[in-house]
């Protein structure tokens, strides 16, 4: 069995992921402020916007502004997602730190996502990895829908490895696998990690896992085992994809440090504080998010609550 990874990095996916697919539009202000507390709360890598176009996602239109809004900080990396040569360049004329692509593994759900069969989304990583490389910006990719599509069902995995085959070529600096619409369990995620980790040794694997089905942190304990280097998570647990049915669910940043703090898993998050952005997000969205330990509270800290209440 692969040893247990006993630090462990949180990449922070509300301010893109978590708000992209929620109703209500923040303001560039709520945004910057929302980004500022999970830095706060010890968070070092955030996916803060996406640079697509903004009728297809208008919580996303003001990615620019965010970008220069942000706090300029040395230990602190700002990652903006890109689909196309488009996207690249707006985030490079940005100064974005670190640009994110994703490939779907499944050829329908990617052209609902972005427009073009899967081999084009490789072929467009592969020029903009170079590019970016030499433009002095960090770069990497994931594998979206990996354990199942909406539109086509199960996805093999040969097809996911023939993808991380490919993709690879462009070097990226870590290599994601998405279960995008929430429909993996934890084997298919310990099968996965093992066959990537033989076939790319050399490459860190970051985990973004939904918990549409209620398996996104039993998923992540099987990756945390399998020797997952990084893992997105949601402040509240907000998000989803707004291009897949049902795909509601980002695994909480609360929930998961509450399982890696009591397991033990070093991740330099105060846990605290991120339930407390919890529930200022609560108050920005004007309703309850979908994360429980802000209802539950960090044990055992409420039985010392209890106690002083009786």
């Amino acid at each position: 069995m692969t040893e247990v990874s006993r630090t462990v990095s949180i990449v922070e996916v509300g301010p893109r992921d978590g708000l992209q697919s929620e109703p209500e539009i923040l303001s560039t202000a709520a945004k910057i402020e929302f980004i500022e507390r999970a830095i706060g709360a010890g968070i070092r890598r955030l996916e803060v916007t996406s640079f697509v176009h903004p009728k297809r996602v208008p919580q996303m239109a003001d990615a620019e502004d965010v970008i220069r809004g942000l706090p300029d900080r040395d230990d602190v990396i700002y990652i903006g997602l890109v689909l196309n040569r488009r996207g690249f360049d707006r985030a490079r004329d940005v100064n974005i730190d670190e640009i994110g692509m994703a490939v779907v593994a499944s050829d329908t759900y990617n052209r609902r996502n972005q427009g073009v069969p899967t081999q084009d989304s490789i072929n467009a990583w592969l020029d903009i990895a170079r590019d970016a490389k030499t433009a002095g910006i960090r770069a990497n990719v994931m594998v979206s829908s990996a354990f199942g599509c909406p539109f086509e069902g199960e996805v093999p995995l040969r097809r996911v490895l023939e993808i991380v085959d490919s993709i690879a070529a462009g070097d990226p600096v870590e290599l994601g696998i998405a279960d995008s619409i929430g429909v993996a369990v934890p084997n298919q995620v310990t099968e996965m990690i093992g066959a990537i980790r033989e076939r790319v040794p050399h490459l860190p694997i970051r985990c973004h896992f939904h918990n549409t089905r209620n398996t996104g942190l039993a998923n992540a304990q099987a990756a945390l085992d399998a020797g997952a280097a990084s893992f997105d998570a949601s402040i509240g647990g907000i998000g989803g994809c707004p291009f897949a049915p049902a795909a509601t669910g980002n695994i909480p940043t609360d929930d998961l440090l509450y399982l890696f703090d009591r397991s033990g898993v070093q991740t330099g998050v105060s846990l605290e504080k991120i339930i407390e952005t919890s529930i200022w997000l609560q108050g920005q969205l004007g309703r309850d998010v979908p994360a429980m330990l802000p209802k539950a509270g960090i044990f055992p800290q409420v039985i010392e609550q209890y106690r002083e209440a009786s």
